[in-house]
């Protein structure tokens, strides 16, 4: 190539990759702010609640939905982050449980947010994972 714009007739452009391989300040993961929706959707949802199995998957999807929806608006249109919402809601009968997931991970951007909530009936634990792409 002669280095011509044969439509224009003028020097061919050059553009320059704008892929970006870090979050701006602006950009990063709001990890108190998706602690505090975590917080504030469980105790919309749960607060006071008996547990009962046939309701909790179309909760678990509605509490699911609500936590992805809120921290998707907090970061804005503009971000890179997989959101990736997880919870969990189990009848509280004075048993002991431990929930533990694993991911590739890359610990300079990606972070996550977590929050438990327990009364007499259930126990539910939620976590929301910000993967930076």
């Amino acid at each position: 190539s002669s280095g011509i714009n044969a439509e224009y007739g003028g020097p061919q452009i050059g553009y320059e990759n704008t892929f970006q391989l870090a979050p701006k300040d602006s950009q990063k993961f709001p990890t108190k702010k998706a602690e505090d929706i975590l917080k504030n959707t469980f105790l919309t949802h749960l607060l006071d609640s008996k547990y009962n199995s046939d309701n909790c998957k179309n909760l678990i999807a509605q509490i699911t939905e609500t936590v992805k929806t809120q921290v998707k608006a907090e970061l804005g249109s503009n971000n890179r982050y997989k959101i990736v919402v997880l919870v969990i809601i189990g009848s509280n009968q004075g048993q002991g449980a431990r929930v533990a997931s694993r991911c590739l991970w890359y610990p300079k951007y990606d972070r996550f947010a977590q929050y438990e909530y327990h009364n007499e009936s259930l126990f539910a634990v939620g976590i929301v994972y910000g993967d930076y792409y």
